[in-house]
């Protein structure tokens, strides 16, 4: 994708209509990201633009048949005879990978997930080639960085999709998520929480093989209209332990990538993992504590306080002043009267255009934000999630500090 092709890809995106899925996921690997990026820009995008892009998580091109046999002809030697049948129709596809059905000899269900093709070079070179054009942009106009932050979506784009390039990151990335839950586990109720068996001995890079998990995916289940709330607030629960506690989580959690089953949230395609730096953790969380009691002053102040460089004297009475008034009217409104996403959005920049400057490594917790205020949108509208997320922030406070 060079210059022209994303001028084009934002045009179609900004531009009156639905963009043209298919047109986009021609134009390659960075295209479909950006694409899936500006999905949960709600922010930016009315929702029904927003719901068009987020099909590219669960609605991309598949491989035919012939194609999957000759990537499966690249697996190590023997590793076929270990599968009595393996489907050929894919059971889900997503931007780089493809999973199918399978059953081991010894009877047992998995499912075999397969990348695509050799996606990392071309990839590369068209990130190489946007970020020139963003540091263009940022020459010219210097703010840009600071409130949107292109160049830091940009890298986390290129880091999490050469993460998931190599299966072997997802295997490694579970691993990570696991001993944190388990080392938790007397603090905080994490029980809720499972991954699925990887097969280790059968995966490699462009391949691996996992348990069949036979629950619904939560973007089924919210498709349907079948999600219970109260599960969604167990995974607010999780998530947000994972956050603000040790710092370290899922670093894509779209409802595709969590599966419902006998009660628990499976989390799956674990190549991304994301991670913060301590100063946004605790601001964030300290945040969060004070905006769910809708105490707006001490908001303000660990907005400031979260911040590399605050502001002190007038210029932060004034800053103080906006938020106040950016704020007012938001106690118990529902996720459908004001997107918090948005609300923060609106808070970050207004604090950059006060003064304040922050270090990069938010944009994986805002994305988190989008995805989860998303899910709350489409299962319970009328739901105040500030108000149900005063218990959880509370068991967050007892187990961080214990």
């Amino acid at each position: 994708m060079n210059w022209l092709g994303f001028i084009g890809l934002m045009r179609s995106i900004y531009g009156p209509g639905l963009p043209d899925l298919g047109k986009i996921q021609r134009q390659g690997l960075l295209a479909v990201k950006i694409g899936q990026t500006f999905a949960l820009r709600a922010d930016f995008l009315d929702e029904a633009k927003c719901r068009h892009l987020a099909k590219l998580y669960r609605q991309t091109l598949s491989l035919p048949p012939q194609d999957i046999n000759r990537l499966l002809e690249n697996t190590p030697p023997g590793w076929r005879e270990h599968f009595a049948e393996i489907d050929q129709k894919p059971l889900a596809s997503a931007s780089v990978g493809q999973v199918h059905r399978a059953k081991l000899k010894d009877g047992r269900h998995v499912v075999v997930k397969l990348i695509k093709g050799d996606f990392a070079k071309r990839f590369v070179r068209d990130v190489q080639s946007l970020r020139r054009l963003v540091k263009l942009a940022i020459f010219f106009y210097p703010k840009l960085q600071k409130v949107a932050d292109p160049a830091g979506i940009l890298e986390h784009i290129e880091e999490y999709t050469l993460a998931e390039l190599d299966l072997r990151n997802e295997v490694a990335h579970g691993d990570v998520l696991r001993r944190v839950r388990d080392e938790y586990r007397d603090r905080y109720d994490l029980s809720a929480l499972a991954f699925p068996e990887v097969h280790r001995e059968l995966s490699a890079e462009k391949v691996l093989v996992s348990e069949h998990i036979a629950g619904k995916t939560l973007d089924e289940l919210l498709d349907e209209g079948s999600l219970p709330y109260e599960e969604l607030l167990k995974l607010f629960s999780i998530h947000g332990f994972f956050i603000f506690g040790p710092g370290v989580f899922h670093g894509d959690i779209h409802p595709g990538n969590i599966i419902l089953n006998g009660g628990k949230l499976y989390f799956v395609d674990t190549g991304a993992l994301s991670r913060i730096g301590d100063r946004i953790r605790t601001g964030l969380f300290r945040f969060f504590e004070a905006l769910c009691e809708y105490d707006f002053p001490a908001c303000a102040e660990r907005i400031n306080a979260m911040a590399e460089r605050g502001l002190d004297g007038a210029p932060y009475r004034r800053f103080q002043e906006r938020f106040l008034a950016l704020y007012r009217g938001f106690p118990d409104t529902t996720v459908a009267q004001v997107s918090l996403t948005k609300k923060m959005m609106d808070t970050i920049k207004l604090a950059v255009h006060s003064g304040m400057v922050f270090e990069r490594g938010m944009y994986p917790v805002i994305k988190s934000m989008m995805y989860l205020d998303g899910m709350v949108l489409r299962c319970k509208p009328d739901a105040v999630l500030m108000r149900d997320m005063r218990g959880p922030l509370a068991e967050f406070t007892k187990a961080i500090s214990a």
